[in-house]
């Protein structure tokens, strides 16, 4: 059987240059068998106060603490990356990026559950994983999961965040049966997680909450200039390229 590997990183800064000084995952073969993971580390990258902002990790905290490339979770990421297992997370490019910069290739299959969610709930009016908690009414369950895994809840906090994200991962996988009741779910989720998403809706700016097929018709060159000027995520530059062209 595949293990599927749930992961979460908080980081220095979002920029090319920031590093790893959190991790969190849980290591999932079974229903009862799951492995959890929760480790700071340091790194020589400063912390940036916009990410302390976030998740309250300081200089101090994890001054003592080993380096990525000593912990737990890097060697088990290491020993389980072979084909037939499941790494997934929520936005999972930017988490597999910061991994990457610690030397991992990844092999196995790919689960981004952002992309997921906006393929099978394409009317919510967000993605984010704090906002999917609430929409969905995760929260109810995350006490008895905690409880059961032995894992705190706490936003922002990388074991915190990938207990929330295991439930929004059963959640999705129940979705994915009812749309696609002939195929199988997980592999469903990697085929969903490889194809983009034509966005409905602004989620920012003047036309927030409008319908961007509407906005294309009537004025074009917004979408011209969102996709010249702004820093937008695959499934934004695929929907703005389908109208663009």
């Amino acid at each position: 059987m595949p293990y599927y590997i749930l992961f979460d990183t908080e980081t220095t800064g979002n920029g090319d240059k920031d590093r790893i000084i959190q991790v969190g995952a849980m290591v999932v073969k079974s229903r009862d068998n799951v492995e959890v993971i929760d480790e700071l580390c340091r790194t020589e990258v400063p912390i940036t106060i916009e990410a302390m902002e976030v998740h309250g990790i300081t200089p101090d905290v994890v001054a003592d603490k080993p380096l990525y490339a000593e912990t737990t979770f890097a060697r088990r990421i290491g020993e389980l990356n072979v084909p037939e297992n499941y790494l997934i997370a929520h936005n999972i490019g930017f988490d597999l990026g910061m991994i990457e910069k610690e030397g991992f290739q990844n092999r196995m299959k790919l689960i981004d559950t952002v992309r997921c969610a906006r393929h099978l709930l394409p009317d919510l009016p967000a993605h984010r994983l704090q906002y999917l908690r609430y929409a969905l009414e995760l929260y109810r369950e995350e006490a008895a999961e905690a409880s059961k895994l032995g894992v705190a809840i706490k936003a922002h906090d990388a074991i915190g965040d990938v207990l929330i994200l295991k439930l929004l991962f059963s959640y999705l996988i129940q979705k994915v049966r009812e749309a696609f009741p002939d195929d199988n779910p997980v592999e469903k989720m990697v085929e969903l997680t490889q194809t983009p998403v034509m966005i409905r809706t602004f989620k920012f700016g003047k036309y927030k909450g409008e319908s961007i097929e509407e906005i294309a018709a009537k004025d074009p060159s917004y979408l011209s200039w969102m996709r010249k000027n702004l820093d937008l995520d695959e499934d934004m530059r695929y929907t703005l390229d389908a109208y663009l062209h």
